[in-house]
């Protein structure tokens, strides 16, 4: 008890002594930490780490008491705590914070004024379109996206912005189409673009039956919040890619699932 009272003893003293001429410096350190803190936690919850946020609060709480408790004060040591503890999160999260950033600036597509039955009308046009190319064997891959897709990528391809229907879908990736090795790419009930150019994601280790298409889808969400549909020219799977993961043989019930996030997302968020 009496470390615990002597280390009371000297934080009231350092800061009671303190605080009247450091005030400002104090609060202005305190917002910049919690800011800090906000987005580290942001990106480690939304990346399946929160386990490491209770072992970082502890790290912080303890590095913070210690000196403070210290007759000697100085919050360079803490910075330079906080700086460390950032760096090793950017190094293990650096792609999805550079998501998250591509993120503040998306602006989500105007479907606020749909009916519920519209939107169902145009995910079901998307799913038939998908079944009907991989029914025939038709490369095809298809981007959901906010508006939040690096400019290169729309500027690589031709804007369109086409109502959706299963006919458009299908006529981008006709085998003989101008466009139809690219990606087409979707901004909420819009073709907005096709013929684009993505991202390869390189690794030897993917099977030798994802070709391009899956490579560029791969890579597109590994830089973009967004989810890919991808179409095999080979076999027809099809698949769906997301933060650079891939469910492979997707069916009715898993487009539907994906596009229904998409949309009803997205419809949640105008609604706010």
């Amino acid at each position: 008890m009496g470390n615990w009272a002597e280390i009371k003893e000297s934080i009231v003293t350092n800061f009671g002594s303190n605080f009247g001429d450091m005030a400002v410096t104090y609060v202005l350190q305190l917002i910049l930490y919690t800011v800090l803190y906000y987005l580290m936690f942001k990106v480690l919850k939304s990346n399946k780490g929160s386990k490491f946020i209770p072992v970082i609060i502890f790290f912080v709480i303890f590095a913070g008491v210690a000196f403070a408790s210290s007759m000697n004060i100085d919050s360079t040591y803490l910075l330079l705590v906080v700086a460390m503890i950032a760096l090793i999160v950017f190094t293990m999260y650096h792609t999805e914070i550079k998501r998250s950033m591509l993120n503040l600036g998306a602006k989500k597509s105007k479907i606020a004024n749909m009916t519920a039955s519209g939107i169902d009308g145009v995910i079901d046009e998307i799913v038939r379109a998908v079944q009907n190319m991989s029914k025939n064997d038709v490369g095809a891959l298809i981007v959901l996206s906010d508006n939040n897709l690096p400019e290169g990528i729309v500027e690589s391809g031709t804007v369109i912005n086409a109502e959706i229907t299963s006919q458009m879908i299908e006529a981008v990736f006709y085998p003989k189409a101008p466009l139809h090795d690219g990606a087409l790419i979707l901004e909420g009930v819009k073709l907005y673009a096709a013929g684009c150019f993505l991202p390869i994601f390189e690794n030897e280790n993917l099977p030798k039956e994802m070709g391009s298409r899956h490579r560029a889808a791969l890579g597109v969400t590994t830089v973009a919040s967004v989810t890919a549909i991808v179409v095999s020219e080979e076999t027809g799977i099809i698949s769906i890619v997301k933060n650079g993961n891939i469910k492979r043989y997707a069916d009715a019930a898993d487009l539907k699932n994906a596009l229904s996030e998409y949309y009803w997302t997205e419809l949640s968020a105008e609604g706010k």
